[in-house]
């Protein structure tokens, strides 16, 4: 089931966000079916930087559960920064750092700083067919290796969706699911606009690609819609 046809998720994501959606890739449709493609979904401030992920589909639950999570963070947040936005910034980070750690076992010293303004003609670069840049390449926040509850949830994660391997910063290789290398990369970039952000997550972390091209439909008897 659309978890954005869930009303209790539409009732409280219309409580306290305005939600919008865009295209960035390509897909498909076939017979009136949708082929290809994947979903992100952002929780973003009202000036667009992002707060939250969600990398790929998810059920109700999770949606709802993510979408209360950003809500009191950011209550929090303010409350504990005080008009500071560089702090409440770091709060951020720290708590996707926080989170990966509960949820994975894999422990990352947030970016509590900004780096330079990413270079539009720099190789590190999403692209689309014709060359055109579209989004920088953001490294993650690097892994420093697991916790002592490591164990057992790498055995978990290692059949959860998504499930990718990452290094640490000794060569050693673990195992993320989409949701983990949202948090590694929001615990560097947590509070960036969405339009450097995105293709990380569509790209870097779901593996699909990030095209301007038009969705393709296809029908197959082509005659049986043909004006007579």
């Amino acid at each position: 089931m659309n978890a954005l046809a869930n009303p209790e998720v539409g009732k409280y994501l219309n409580e306290y966000f305005v939600s919008s959606f865009q295209k960035v890739a390509t897909f498909r449709i076939v017979n009136g079916q949708k082929q290809g493609g994947n979903v992100a979904s952002y929780f973003c401030a009202p000036d667009g930087r992002v707060l939250d992920v969600i990398a790929g589909p998810v059920d109700a639950a999770t949606l709802l559960k993510e979408a209360k999570w950003v809500v009191e963070s950011t209550k929090k947040a303010m409350a504990e920064s005080k008009g500071d936005g560089a702090k409440f910034k770091a709060l951020f980070r720290q708590w996707h750092a926080d989170r990966l750690r509960q949820e994975s076992g894999l422990v990352v010293e947030p970016v509590t700083f900004d780096l330079e303004k990413p270079d539009d003609n720099s190789a590190l670069t999403y692209r689309d067919p014709s060359g055109r840049p579209l989004a920088p390449i953001l490294p993650p926040a690097p892994i420093e290796g697991p916790d002592v509850t490591f164990k057992d949830k790498q055995l978990l994660l290692r059949t959860a969706a998504g499930a990718m391997p990452v290094i640490d910063g000794k060569g050693r290789r673990w195992v993320l699911d989409n949701q983990g290398r949202a948090h590694m990369l929001l615990a560097a970039h947590a509070m960036a606009k969405i339009e450097t952000i995105y293709g990380s997550v569509f790209e870097g972390i779901l593996g699909e690609k990030v095209t301007t091209k038009p969705v393709e439909i296809v029908t197959p008897f082509p005659w049986r819609t043909a004006k007579k």
